[in-house]
C-alpha cells in the first residue's frame, strides 16, 4: 500500500510541476505581449508628437498606428513632399522596425 501511495504521490507531485511550469510560461507570454502593446503605444504617441511639432506636417491629418513596431501612416497631404516627410519623422522615432504608408496627396 505504501507503495501506492508514493507512486500516487509522485505522480501528483509531477502534475503539479508540469502545470506550474505551463502558468510560468504563459504568464511570460502575456508579460511580453503587454510589454509589445505599451511599447507600440509609446512609438505611435512618438511618432504622432513628431508630426505635430515639424513645421511642414503640423497643419495635416496624419493617423498613426503600431503593431509590433511597424508604424502606418495614413490620411491626407498636399504633396509627395509631405508624405515623404511624415515617412523621414516615424523611421527616426526609437523601437520602429518599419514605416509603411497609405498617405495621399490631395
Amino acid at each position: 500500500m505504501k507503495e501506492k501511495t508514493a507512486a500516487a504521490f509522485d505522480r501528483t507531485r509531477e502534475m503539479a510541476s508540469n502545470a506550474a511550469h505551463k502558468v510560468e510560461n504563459a504568464t511570460e507570454r502575456a508579460g511580453a505581449k503587454t510589454a509589445r502593446v505599451a511599447s507600440d503605444g509609446t512609438i505611435t504617441a512618438k511618432v504622432k508628437a513628431g508630426l505635430v511639432t515639424d513645421p511642414v506636417l503640423k497643419g495635416m491629418e496624419i493617423n498613426v498606428d503600431t503593431e509590433g513596431g511597424v508604424v502606418m501612416l495614413s490620411g491626407f497631404v498636399e504633396s509627395k513632399a509631405e508624405a515623404d516627410k511624415a515617412m523621414q519623422v516615424a523611421k527616426g522615432v526609437d523601437g520602429v522596425t518599419n514605416v509603411k504608408s497609405a498617405i495621399k496627396v490631395k
